[in-house]
Order: C-alpha cells, then sequence, then structure tokens
C-alpha cells in the first residue's frame, strides 16, 4: 500500500470503526464503559493540578468539550499515524489498535460503575478495528498493484465509504440506546415527594427579579452543574443502596424505600462551588427535600475518633466533609432526593445527594452518592484534596452586581444597582455600593428567608456622564465585611468585591 493518503484514511476509518462499536457496545453494557469515555475520565483523574486549574480557567463550564475535541484530535493524529507506518504490512497498524485497546481495557477496569462485562466493550472495538483495519489494507494494497486503476481505486473508496457511513450509524445507535438505558424511567416512576416539614412559603419580597437579580428560586434546569462525570451516571431508584460504615458502631444499609419512607423536611439551601470567580455564577439556590443527614449518621453511631465523612458517587468520584460539622445540631445537612418540588434530576444527582449549607460543593455535595465511610483524614484522601484544594471550606462571604452588566452603556444620573449576597449559615446583614472611589451607600435588603441562603439587594446610585467602575461589598451577621483583597479560587475559594464598569451618557 504505496498511497499515503489511502494509508492514513485506512488507520482513520479503522479506528473510528472501532471506537464506535465500542459505543454501541457501551449503549447495552452502561454509558461509563464506552472506550472514549472510559479513558476520558481516567484522563480527567491523572490529570495534574496545574493541567486541571488550567483547564477550569479556560475553558469554565466547557473543560469536558475541550477534553473531548482534544482527545479527537490525538486519537485521529496517532490514527493516520497507524496507517502511515503499516503501508507495507498491516501488522503496525494492527499493533497500535491493541494498544488502543489495552488502554481502554484498563481505562474501563477502573470504572465504579462498569461492572465485569463493562470490558467487553472496548474489546468489541479492537476486534472490529482490527478486522477493518485488514480489510482496508487489502483493498487499498489491491489498488497499489493494479496500479491504481478506476476499479480498484473505487473499490478502496467503496469500502472507505462503507465503514464511515457503518461508523457513524453505530455510533448513533450507541447514543440511542444508551438514552434508553438511562435512569429516567426510574425517576419518573419515584411520583411526589411529600415533606412531613415543609419549607415555609418563600415571601414575595425574596428577590428583586423585577430590578435585575435571579429568581430566589433556581429553576432545575437552569441549576449550575459542576461535576467531573463525563457521562452521567445513570441509578435507577429501584437499584439504589446507600452504605454508612467504617467508625461507627453499627454498619447501616438503606435503599431508596427506606429513606423515603422517613419522614421528609424540606429545606431551602444555596450552594456554591468553590471554582465560582469573584462575580461568577457558579451559585444557585433550591428548596431541597430529603432526610436529616445526622439523624441516620447518629443510628450508625459516630465513634469519637471519625474526623471526616469521606463519601463516595456511583461514578467512583469521593469527597470529604467535616464529621464535627455535620453533627451540628443546627447544620441542616440533608441526603436530598428532590429539588424544587421534584425527584432529583438526573444532571442534579438522581437518586440522591448530599446537601450541606454554608460548605463549598466539593467537601459537601456529593451527587448520586452510595457509599458513606466514616474515617480519619489520614486514613482517606478525598478527590479534590489531593489536586491542592483546602481540606476545610466555609463559603465565604460575598456579593455580585447583577444589573447593570460590566460595559452597559447607561443613563447619566440616577442608576439602578442590584444584585445578590451570600454568606451561609451566617447570614447576610448589610451590602454596600459605591461609584469608583467615592463613599460606600446601603443597598436595600430583600426578605431573609434563611441564613442558609443567598439575599438579593438594590439601590440607586448618582453617576456622572464618563466611564466609572461600580463595586459592592457585603458584612455577614458575624459583623465580618468581605475583603476587597483579590485571591483566586484555589485553595479555598475566591475573595474580592466585584465591580463592573459603565458608560453613563
Amino acid at each position: 500500500m504505496n498511497d499515503r493518503k489511502a494509508a492514513a484514511l485506512a488507520g482513520v476509518l479503522s479506528v473510528a470503526a472501532a471506537i464506535a462499536a465500542g459505543h454501541l457496545a457501551a449503549g447495552f453494557l452502561g454509558g461509563a464503559t464506552s472506550p472514549p469515555v472510559a479513558v476520558g475520565n481516567w484522563v480527567v483523574d491523572l490529570s495534574p493540578h496545574w493541567l486541571t486549574e488550567f483547564a477550569k480557567e479556560t475553558f469554565y463550564l466547557y473543560d469536558k468539550l475541550a477534553l473531548g475535541v482534544g482527545m479527537a484530535v490525538v486519537i485521529t493524529v496517532l490514527a493516520a499515524v497507524a496507517g502511515l507506518v503499516s503501508r507495507r504490512t498491516p501488522t503496525p497498524g494492527v499493533v497500535i489498535i491493541l494498544a488502543f485497546g489495552a488502554l481502554g481495557v484498563a481505562a474501563v477496569f477502573r470504572q465504579p460503575e462498569a461492572g465485569q462485562l463493562g470490558v467487553l466493550a472496548p474489546l468489541v472495538s479492537v476486534v472490529v478495528g482490527v478486522l477493518v483495519f485488514r480489510w482496508l489494507h487489502r483493498l487499498a494494497a489491491e489498488r497499489a498493484e493494479a496500479g491504481f486503476d478506476g476499479l480498484s481505486r473505487r473499490r478502496f473508496l467503496r469500502g472507505a465509504a462503507g465503514v464511515a457511513a457503518g461508523a457513524g450509524v453505530a455510533g448513533l445507535a450507541g447514543q440511542l440506546v444508551g438514552a434508553g438505558a438511562n435512569a429516567e424511567s426510574s425517576r419518573a416512576a419515584v411520583g411526589p415527594l411529600v415533606p412531613a416539614r415543609p419549607a415555609p412559603p418563600i415571601p414575595a419580597d425574596a428577590d428583586f427579579a423585577k430590578l435585575g437579580t435571579p429568581t430566589f428560586l433556581t429553576r432545575n434546569q437552569d441549576f449550575y452543574k459542576i461535576d467531573t462525570a463525563l457521562v452521567l451516571p445513570q441509578v435507577p431508584a429501584e437499584d439504589w443502596q446507600l452504605r454508612i460504615h467504617g467508625l461507627v458502631e453499627r454498619e447501616l444499609t438503606f435503599s431508596y424505600a427506606d429513606i423515603r419512607n422517613r419522614p421528609l423536611v424540606e429545606r431551602p439551601v444555596t450552594l456554591c462551588c468553590v471554582s465560582n470567580e469573584v462575580g461568577g455564577d457558579l451559585i444557585s439556590t433550591a428548596n431541597f427535600v430529603g432526610v436529616e443527614l445526622r439523624d441516620l449518621l447518629n443510628e450508625a453511631g459516630v465513634r469519637p475518633e471519625a474526623e471526616q465523612l469521606f463519601s463516595t458517587s456511583a461514578d467512583g468520584w469521593t469527597c470529604g466533609t467535616p464529621v464535627a460539622t455535620l453533627l451540628e445540631p443546627d447544620r441542616g445537612a440533608l441526603l436530598a432526593l428532590g429539588m424544587n418540588g421534584e425527584p432529583l434530576p438526573i444532571r442534579n444527582g438522581f437518586p440522591a445527594r448530599l446537601v450541606v449549607p454554608g460548605l463549598y460543593g466539593y467537601v459537601s455535595a456529593t451527587k448520586w452518592v452510595t457509599d458513606l465511610e466514616l474515617t480519619t483524614w489520614d486514613a482517606r484522601r478525598p478527590y479534590w484534596l489531593d489536586r491542592g484544594w483546602a481540606q476545610r471550606a466555609p463559603v465565604k462571604t460575598q456579593s455580585r452586581i447583577d444589573s447593570p452588566r460590566g460595559f452597559d452603556r447607561v443613563p447619566a444620573g440616577t442608576v439602578r444597582v442590584s444584585g445578590i449576597a451570600w454568606a451561609q449559615h451566617t447570614g447576610v446583614d448589610k451590602v454596600e455600593v459605591r461609584v469608583g472611589t467615592g463613599p460606600w451607600q446601603p443597598a436595600t435588603l430583600s426578605a431573609e428567608v434563611s441564613r442558609d441562603t443567598w439575599r438579593m439587594w438594590w439601590t440607586e446610585l448618582r453617576v456622572p456622564v464618563g466611564t466609572h467602575q461600580i463595586s459592592c461589598r457585603a458584612t455577614d451577621r458575624s459583623g465580618y465585611t468581605q475583603t476587597g483583597e483579590r485571591a483566586d479560587t484555589v485553595p479555598d475559594g475566591a475573595t474580592g468585591w466585584h465591580s463592573v464598569t459603565v458608560t453613563a451618557a
């Protein structure tokens, strides 16, 4: 096979067919067994701290998309190389495909939810990849031996087109089969979750949405989403179990029905991601429905030496929460089954997740939770602790301007400014706003729903003609006023005053 273009094309199409076949098999075995997904998860887990932070800062919420594009480029290049080095004999390309397969097998073995049969998906990829490559190699070789006549050329191109079409159909079928095997039907069958202790009605003046703030409760589809999962775990409620073990007097295991049949409590809670930059939008509020996590832990009998609750999700992600915080009588930590009047959406953790007010999500908000181990900090290292983040992460007092937006043009004179402030589990006492370096002026606060939720604010400022910076700061109920000193999100959350620049004319 002397034609370089044909050789490279044979390599690329063979690997594409292999990936598509593996993805189709994964549709029946579980999305986490798909070779590119398993390898992608492995890449995420093994990425050094500096690379993880670079991806988050550069691509923000699109870091997973960037990873997928990057993997596609690398795979395409390696596949083309496999074809190019196999122009005389298919052996080098077969070896490269086998290496791809071995990587896929190893990656699938690392997926906790893959199961023993999960290895079948990368094995299917290997078999299909080798067979397709050898077949295309033979067609290309026949084409070369025939002196590149029209018949042999058409035969190769028809074979290549058939492989491309087959790979596309297999990939799409795998996506459709996988979508049909998700947990949405189980979620729909859960029905209403009726709390024995419903949350109080939200006051009409809990937000100033008409003045530019968010609504007090965030719609489920708009609730911010941060996780490491390339494919969302699909755990039917009827298959879900929660194990509590470790440094406890008695090990406990609960089914979904066990938790649902307990007295449920509904509680409004604002959750915030530690990756939220000053002025960022990785913060949302919902009415969560679940059971008191403290009650479950007390039933297990937490031993005095236990320091952290090491929680594990269905996809193997781990989180460490200080036990002392969880056992505070007024902390209000929940094992949540629902939010905003419906079972948890799959993207938000169905069947169950942790919700701990006052702590950043990476130490408090495990989604798809299946295991709770009481242990010490030395014995177990949660996912983000090994990546440069702090062990304990109380949410910092912060505020944000929502209106006007940065670089807006506003009429000179009186300008309405509005936004949000938060100091979960402490409560917001005051928000102040200023133009440039002028005096701080108090803003009007919305009604306080809970010290564990955000508060909205608004005020009117005199803004003269020209370009000006408007800043805000909050003071919490302990008397602490947020610092204007800028700090990065690592290791325990960003600090600084949020400012927007506007031009008045």
